[in-house]
């Protein structure tokens, strides 16, 4: 029994949801990309909001606790809109595996290069 590519599968699931939530992201005009890439966004800001809330990020107040299990929560919720932000732009899951790996290596090259100036053009390619 093989096991399912899980970036794939998440890939379907979010496609899934989204379209019973009354959003299909094939042949969206740049119209509708817009309107949606904003959307997810400002969606994503909020779960940012709410994963540092998870955190004990007040340094004044003595009550705040770390919250692992809600922090992990908010990070699946990033993911949620992160995929459909992918969607919206027509990328599979393989196109955004290829684009990581291409990013990576210039992430790492960055590192070992000391990242002194900031070239516009090393990432042109992804």
């Amino acid at each position: 029994m093989t096991k399912p590519d899980h970036l794939r599968e998440l890939w379907r699931m979010q496609d899934a949801l989204n379209k019973r939530i009354g959003v299909n992201t094939e042949n969206m005009t740049d119209e509708e990309k817009a309107k949606w890439l904003l959307n997810y966004s400002r969606a994503m800001t909020q779960e940012i909001a709410e994963l540092v809330d998870s955190v004990p990020w007040k340094w004044w107040a003595k009550y705040q606790k770390f919250d692992e299990q809600n922090a992990r929560v908010e990070v699946v919720d990033l993911f949620h809109f992160l995929i459909s932000m992918a969607q919206v732009l027509g990328m599979s899951a393989d196109d955004v595996f290829a684009a990581y790996l291409k990013k990576n290596e210039v992430n790492f090259k960055r590192q070992d290069s000391g990242y002194h100036t900031k070239d516009e053009h090393d990432s042109k390619h992804i």
